[in-house]
């Protein structure tokens, strides 16, 4: 038995122990990519939630960036953990959490599902599963088809808020925003669509939150409106900061009198104060009621349009020729309805040529470099 024992160690050759290691972790692979959609705690599928929330987190692309103590984080992944501690803390709301990861291989060949959700009900952690995010078009397909599969009932009695982190989102062009998909384009007509199947046909989003650089343009608040009732945005730069979230995690007590935007307010000047202590560049914060923004937006759009034809022209030649600023220093924008459903919190930078500059108007617009 001892020699026959050694003949059979002998007889497992490098490359049958490499191929059968190979078949191990495919079939791991293989268990660890099925979708399972498993419900747990079913009677908490039950009761009812006063508030809806849905996170769109995009991690695909340059998030990293490093504290005054020089440690290194990834803005998508702290915010991820922020999301997860609110979802947590209430225990009268529904949370869906969409991650877009980079895209991914295992053993260098076999793609990795590029998205993670996470479903939470009245605090508890219902589902989590990995996805594949759109490969062609980025209009949230997979992501609203998962949301309406798990969202309660009767969303009208709710308070819907929807969140999104990430970059800029170009209002033109678009290619290279997924550092994974370099030719797909994703722009703000793109999240104006997924946002418009989430909310739904009748219904808006109490609402939005854009935790991007550059959101608060007539372009970008105009695309959206139609399906959020209001947005916080900032007009200038957020430099991977991002809005606080503290406020999120008592919305029992903080919606207790469900006024959506008194909240709103409050949460703009919670983030603002924060971004003022921990950043020496300009800091803005504004929120939009959109439907008091309308008169100014409908009075400005064909001027703003116009510009982005002229900016996509100039910046194929030359982007030098093109730069951001306040809109109300552009004679076109000067309206008496400018600063209407706008309440802004605004410092300037600590340095520079506008560190002087005392007042924006929450609108940031394009000028030609002359």
């Amino acid at each position: 038995m001892l020699y026959s024992h050694k003949s059979f160690v002998r007889g497992v050759t490098y490359s049958d122990f490499i191929m059968k290691s190979i078949y191990g972790a495919l079939l791991i692979f293989i268990i660890s990519c099925s979708s399972d959609y498993t419900i747990r705690h079913e009677a908490l599928l039950t009761e009812k939630s006063k508030y809806s929330l849905v996170f769109i987190i995009h991690g695909d692309g340059g998030y990293f960036y490093h504290d005054t103590n020089g440690n290194e984080f990834k803005a998508d992944e702290v915010t991820l953990e922020k999301a997860k501690r609110i979802a947590k803390q209430n225990l009268n709301a529904e949370v869906f959490i969409f991650h877009q990861k980079p895209k991914r291989n295992f053993l260098l060949f076999f793609p990795l599902k590029d998205g993670e959700f996470f479903y939470y009900r009245n605090g508890q952690l219902i589902v989590n599963e990995k996805y594949w995010r759109d490969q062609a078009e980025s209009n949230f397909d997979f992501e609203v088809d998962i949301y309406r599969s798990f969202r309660t009932g009767d969303q009208h009695e709710m308070l819907k808020m929807f969140l999104y982190f990430g970059h800029e989102i170009p209002e033109l062009g678009g290619l290279g925003y997924d550092a994974s998909y370099p030719n797909r384009e994703f722009t703000v007509h793109n999240l104006a669509r997924g946002l418009k199947e989430f909310a739904g046909d009748s219904t808006r989003f109490d609402l939005m939150i854009l935790s991007t650089c550059y959101g608060g343009t007539p372009y970008t608040v105009g695309t959206l409106g139609p399906y959020a009732k209001n947005i916080i945005a900032s007009p200038e730069n957020l430099h991977l900061s991002y809005f606080d979230l503290h406020i999120f995690e008592q919305l029992d007590f903080n919606l207790r009198d469900r006024d959506i935007y008194t909240f709103a307010k409050k949460f703009a000047y919670q983030s603002f104060e924060r971004l003022s202590n921990e950043v020496q560049t300009e800091v803005s914060v504004a929120v939009y009621n959109v439907d008091r923004t309308q008169n100014f937006l409908d009075s400005v759009q064909n001027i703003y349009e116009n510009s982005l034809i002229t900016l996509r022209g100039e910046t194929r030649s030359s982007p030098e020729t093109v730069e951001r600023c306040d809109c109300v220093d552009l004679l076109e924008y000067v309206s008496p309805t400018i600063s209407d459903g706008v309440d802004l919190f605004y410092r300037p930078a600590r340095f520079g040529r506008l560190k002087h500059k005392e007042k924006h108007s929450g609108w940031q617009c394009w000028r030609q470099i002359k």
